[in-house]
């Protein structure tokens, strides 16, 4: 599908063609969360598309401090791209922040540090371009409920797909087709009952711009995946924002809830990001080198390597909550183990089977959606990157089901795993991140790491969970 626009002169057109009222500039914080303004298509300038837009930096989190607190919205006119869900004909542009102060784009600013990412692959001739493949899995919930309070604390999910359901009553009547628990991976309905929304979410995604492969029910109850085509690195990024848009939204718009959570069922596999990646240099893929293990170059294997090595320091971004940590553990579909294999998922990185020399690529199967896309995506190039430069060996092949391991056999076997908590990665990242800093300033990585500890960590670890009380309340 690609771009829409081109330049400042094919927006403004565009925008006369469809009849635009509002014009919706968007950002994204440290988190990975979209904020917006809307401007009224008639108080929007070439100017302003030129030079950006002032906003408040010290009301977004772990950004300014209010006495420095203007910071400016600067559009990538090419983002563009008409909102499928306003009731008024609105276009949404992607921003990056400008730093007033240092005259230079905002080294808080998740998709200026992709920007910066790409400019120092570049720099370290490593590559001139590198394509990223996300795959976003995410569930679809008919009901939630919530209780976070200091003498008690709940939730609830529902969806129609739940085992729990099959001795529901109802007037209309329990039709009892469900997939159950790690039974979701490909029924037809009425079994696999997302297929129409699946499709309306796949027909608004090309609306906005993504090339569309395929959709289907995942592997727990109530869970999808869509897949969309590759693209480059800080594109690859949007085009996850803008997937996580429509697909909340259209989840939302039918009456359900999505969310892209890593776990939010007990017992059932969780939502994972797994990611495709490759580096090019003067047009030719730098992972492939045919006769070897699964076609892959020394640069490919260093590059994994890289990200192995790294890939404490790493999970701070590319899991970046503390549920994330729920899903990587074993039975589940979530390989932790820090190895490479061709076609085995069991394996951290996974090489994707009959690869030539254009697809030939990684898939890094560790990180989710509760990643920051532009930073998980910098931070494990960075880490690639690395381990080309200093030719990392990853521990590997291995080719046998690594969750058949006890950890017994993996310690023997002395392969590295990822961390085992949210503070386990961000201690990581303190410890290691010099890899990070060619684009990763200081500042950003101190305020990342403590932001996260005191949003995730230690409200977590300050909570008594309902299993807590069973296991010990009798002590």
């Amino acid at each position: 599908m690609g771009k829409f626009v081109n330049n400042t002169k094919e927006f403004f057109s565009f925008c006369e063609e469809n009849e635009v009222e509002f014009v919706d500039f968007r950002f994204t914080d440290i988190k990975g969360a979209w904020h917006h303004i809307s401007y009224r298509m008639s108080a929007v300038t070439e100017n302003q598309l030129n030079f950006g837009m002032p906003f408040d930096g010290s009301s977004i989190d772990a950004w300014q401090p209010i006495n420095k607190s203007d910071m400016i919205l600067k559009p990538s006119v090419e983002t563009a791209f008409l909102d499928p869900f306003t009731a008024d004909s609105t276009i949404i542009v992607i921003c990056n922040v400008y730093d007033i102060y240092n005259e230079e784009m905002y080294a808080k600013c998740p998709r200026s540090i992709a920007q910066k990412s790409l400019e120092y692959l570049s720099e370290a001739n490593v590559g001139d371009v590198a394509y990223f493949g996300p795959e976003n899995e995410f569930f679809i919930f008919e009901d939630v409920l919530v209780k976070d309070e200091a003498n008690e604390s709940h939730y609830y999910v529902d969806t129609e797909d739940g085992e729990w359901n099959l001795d529901k009553k109802s007037q209309e009547g329990n039709i009892s087709h469900i997939s159950g628990t790690k039974g979701g991976y490909f029924p037809v309905a009425p079994v696999d009952k997302g297929v129409d929304l699946r499709a309306e979410i796949m027909q608004i995604l090309e609306e906005v711009g993504l090339t569309v492969i395929l959709g289907h029910h995942e592997v727990a109850q109530g869970q999808h995946e869509i897949g969309i085509v590759y693209d480059t690195l800080v594109e690859a990024a949007d085009n996850v924002q803008k997937l996580k848009y429509v697909v909340k939204m259209v989840a939302h718009l039918n009456g359900k809830t999505a969310t892209f959570m890593p776990k939010p069922i007990f017992g059932d596999n969780g939502n994972g990001m797994h990611v495709h990646q490759s580096i090019w240099k003067e047009g030719v893929n730098t992972f492939y080198k045919e006769g070897e293990y699964g076609n892959l170059s020394d640069e490919a294997r260093y590059y994994a390597g890289g990200i192995f090595k790294h890939a404490r320091a790493v999970a701070a971004f590319t899991n970046a909550s503390t549920n994330s940590y729920k899903r990587l553990i074993p039975g589940y579909e979530a390989p932790s183990i820090l190895t490479y294999s061709s076609q085995n998922r069991s394996a951290a990185c996974r090489v994707p089977y009959g690869a030539g020399a254009p697809a030939t690529r990684l898939e890094m199967r560790f990180p989710d959606s509760t990643a920051n896309p532009y930073l998980a995506f910098s931070a494990m190039m960075m880490a690639g990157i690395d381990g080309i430069k200093n030719k990392i060996e990853p521990i590997g092949p291995m080719d046998e089901d690594l969750f058949e391991l006890t950890l017994d056999e993996i310690r023997e076997k002395e392969i590295p795993q990822m961390p085992h908590s949210l503070r386990g990665a961000l201690e990581a990242l303190i410890r290691d991140n010099d890899f990070l800093k060619p684009v990763f300033t200081d500042d950003m990585i101190d305020t990342y790491q403590h932001y996260q500890f005191e949003r995730q960590v230690w409200p977590d670890e300050a909570r008594p969970t309902a299993f807590e009380f069973k296991s010990t309340y009798s002590c």
